[in-house]
């Protein structure tokens, strides 16, 4: 990873990053990295329509971590209002992951949440059971408000996220 680009991703970046974010999030492949929900949930992550609303919507700016020309990873950040952003689908291509690329993109939504968007304040939502990933973004600066949401899919067991956020 030397030529590192995260840029606003576009329509025709999409085929090629979709299989990146579920191979971090779901599946056997998602085991080589430390941040999946591959334990917790099977299934789809996501879809090509839903990444395709997230391009077309100017309330929401999905950057993609780009080495050389490949996508490696990506960052949603959506405008709330009320001066509130959301940061939400962060992932790393598995086997580049704990190379400082989570942090280079965090720091990339919450700038765009910022700048673009005029927001103080970003929130996220994380699995409520995934300790070692809600140490990691406390470690960055976010901290729990103490908001339990229920998780957006009907799965058994319940899950249930937990909201963390930062000022800007």
């Amino acid at each position: 990873m030397v030529n590192i680009e995260i840029r606003a991703g576009r329509a025709d970046d999409l085929t090629r990053l979709h299989p990146i974010i579920e191979r971090a999030y779901r599946g056997e492949e998602a085991r080589v990295g430390w941040t999946h929900e591959a334990d917790l949930l099977d299934g789809q992550r996501t879809d090509l329509p839903t990444l395709q609303a997230i391009v077309a919507d100017r309330a929401m700016k999905l950057l993609i971590a780009f080495d050389e020309d490949a996508p490696i990873g990506c960052v949603q950040v959506s405008d709330h209002g009320g001066g509130t952003a959301y940061l939400g689908l962060l992932c790393i291509e598995p086997r580049l992951q704990a190379a400082g690329l989570g942090r280079q993109l965090i720091a990339a939504a919450e700038g765009h949440a910022r700048d673009a968007f005029g927001a103080v304040r970003i929130e996220m939502t994380v699995i409520e059971n995934r300790a070692e990933l809600i140490g990691y973004y406390e470690r960055r600066g976010y901290a729990r408000t103490g908001e339990r949401r229920d998780f957006p899919i009907a799965v058994e067991p319940p899950l249930f996220m937990a909201v963390l956020a930062k000022p800007l």
